[in-house]
């Protein structure tokens, strides 16, 4: 509580005077203190050639939060300059504003100019940071640096998607958060936007000397030169010595095993060697490639790496059945995304860097089918007779155990079923669009040509997997919580569920894929198009098998849908909802399919 009645910094690079905490105006220069009426600043906690960092406290809000107001002014002058500077700026804080949705990255809060100067303010980080924690303590052993890797690189992972190099990645940029004692990397902004402007083309350093990839140092930096900086904070943090005391000149080579207090084994050893090597064709292309030869290492080191499995243990009581002896590279290729939980209000209360495997085949005409690996376990099929909207259809609960099995990442695009069946009969055309006005005969008959396509066998999903898949671990009525908003899933937002509000919809179908997944790292499971089984109809569970098989002997004439559509309100949406009134040769413009494969599949 001491800070918040600390005295007010003064942001005039040229006078920095600290005022009473209440003072509107410096009683130096008298300049404004507040910024935007509203962001106090409290006292310098970072400085560099691009600026200052300033704690600060939001006065806006009632509890008066704490958060970082990030400074900048090049030194560089002139009208063109910095025109140029304050375009650059803005749309530096849009990327800024995406890549704040992470949970391991702090949240941008506004960005404006003041006085002729740029601000970004960002969510406070409470916490230490590496190498602060490193001054107080021994140096890093294995494990923990196993941990670090597994904690960052679905970070970088994720900012490189969204085509953003960090450039400053260091001990000091990585923040231990209190709260959770999750990793947070944090100081994007100013080193960024400097590289775009006429800064970065006049050989300003852009980075920390010790860390910066020899391309970076020549303003080539790419994604690859994040990657070595990660790997050097790493030997610094195995060795507690600093970079340039690791490199031995005269040999042009890394020498930084001679200062190791412990060993490190040879796996994790080649591993950084190959992050921190010079020459950028040799070094990891991505942060993926890296985590997919960590995977064997992490789990004989047995740290917790959010997994689908891992996800799938924390949100439910079942422990899922042994898997098969398949090696994990064997899966498929590794990806990462970001899982979301949401109260009755539909606030976000939780979010989770989850991971998955899934194979990749080839339609032709570059056209991509992403089949996701789905670890086999037990859940509880059905919905429990308290859940709102619940029928008899969906019940009686029961619990069902399945093998692994592969699913399409997104329901089958136009462009999918393009490439199969030489038509597209959707109503709402979009080669991303999932198809519809398909009837169950035509998702049949499509499976049986991926089948021949691809060499294996494909099919629709039973009742039981589609659920399984759906509700990757969770028991509530979505895969993100106890309701849904159409920011969230495709569906009609005017009938609102739990105490979430009541939104406008959209009326038809998306791209696939805009939405968060689940922790399976499947996407649109809620709403877009309603999805086939491969099922015969029955009324209830009564009887339904309970191995995740399909379920013969019932109405041929018709088959089950799941999930929902964007015609459909969130009660017709939940995880249990099965629409039982269609015929297997009907066609809607709010029906669709995805596929199923063998989990059986070696690559």
């Amino acid at each position: 509580m001491t800070l918040r009645i600390e005295m007010t910094q003064c942001l005039n690079p040229d006078c920095l005077q600290v005022n009473q905490p209440q003072t509107k105006f410096c009683t130096s220069c008298g300049e404004r203190l507040l910024l935007k009426e509203r962001y106090r600043p409290l006292k310098i906690i970072g400085q560099g050639g691009f600026g200052r960092t300033f704690q600060a406290v939001d006065e806006d809000k009632p509890s008066k939060p704490f958060c970082v107001i990030k400074q900048f002014f090049p030194q560089a002058q002139g009208t063109k300059t910095l025109e140029k500077a304050a375009e650059l700026f803005a749309q530096e804080a849009e990327r800024l504003d995406g890549l704040g949705r992470h949970p391991q990255i702090p949240e941008l809060f506004a960005y404006f100019t003041q006085n002729n100067r740029q601000y970004l303010v960002q969510e406070f980080i409470d916490g230490q940071n590496l190498k602060q924690e490193l001054e107080k303590s021994v140096a890093f052993n294995e494990n923990q640096i196993l941990e670090l890797l597994k904690s960052l690189l679905p970070v970088l992972e994720f900012i490189h998607s969204q085509q953003i190099i960090h450039r400053d990645i260091k001990p000091e940029n990585i923040i231990r958060r209190r709260e959770d004692n999750q990793l947070v990397l944090v100081d994007f902004g100013a080193a960024k936007y400097a590289t775009m402007t006429a800064l970065a083309r006049t050989g300003t350093v852009i980075g920390s000397a010790g860390y910066v990839a020899p391309e970076q140092s020549v303003g080539r930096a790419s994604f690859a030169s994040d990657i070595y900086s990660l790997g050097v904070s790493c030997i610094y943090l195995l060795t507690q010595v600093e970079p340039f005391d690791l490199f031995d000149v005269s040999e042009n080579d890394w020498v930084w095993r001679d200062y190791l207090p412990s060993s490190v084994s040879n796996e994790l050893g080649e591993i950084l060697d190959k992050m921190i090597i010079g020459a950028t064709k040799k070094r990891f292309k991505n942060a993926v490639e890296i985590l997919s030869i960590l995977q064997p290492t992490l789990q004989r080191q047995k740290p917790t790496f959010q997994s689908p499995i891992s996800l799938v243990s924390k949100y439910k009581g079942d422990k899922p059945i042994s898997q098969s002896s398949t090696k994990e590279s064997e899966k498929g290729e590794l990806f990462t995304f970001e899982v979301i939980k949401v109260n009755d209000f539909c606030f976000i209360i939780n979010r989770t860097q989850g991971s998955a495997r899934q194979i990749i085949e080839n339609l032709g005409n570059e056209i991509r089918l992403e089949m996701v690996y789905i670890p086999g376990g037990s859940f509880v099929m059905g919905s429990p007779e308290t859940e709102v909207g619940r029928n008899d259809r969906e019940g009686p609960q029961q619990k069902v155990t399945l093998n692994h099995f592969y699913m399409s990442k997104y329901p089958i695009t136009q462009q999918q079923y393009q490439a199969m069946m030489g038509k597209n009969p959707s109503h709402f055309k979009g080669k991303n669009r999932p198809v519809e006005n398909v009837s169950w005969n035509d998702a049949v008959e499509f499976c049986k040509r991926l089948s021949k396509k691809i060499g294996i066998r494909c099919s629709l999903p039973s009742e039981s997997q589609w659920e399984y898949a759906c509700r990757a671990g969770t028991t509530t009525p979505f895969y993100f919580g106890e309701t849904i908003g159409t920011d969230l899933v495709n569906h009609n937002g005017s009938c609102p569920y739990a105490d979430a509000p009541t939104e406008e919809s959209r009326g038809e179908t998306t791209d696939v894929g805009i939405f968060p997944p689940n922790a399976f790292g499947l996407y649109d499971m809620h709403g877009n198009v309603r999805e086939w089984c491969a099922d015969e109809w029955h009324q209830n569970y009564d009887g339904a098998p309970t191995d995740g098989s399909v379920w013969l002997d019932g109405n041929k004439e018709r088959s089950p849908l799941r999930g929902g559509s964007w015609a459909n309100g969130p009660i017709d949406c939940r995880s249990a909802i099965r629409f039982s009134y269609f015929g297997r040769d009907d066609l809607y413009n709010s029906s669709g399919f995805r596929v199923v494969c063998d989990g059986g599949r070696t690559l």
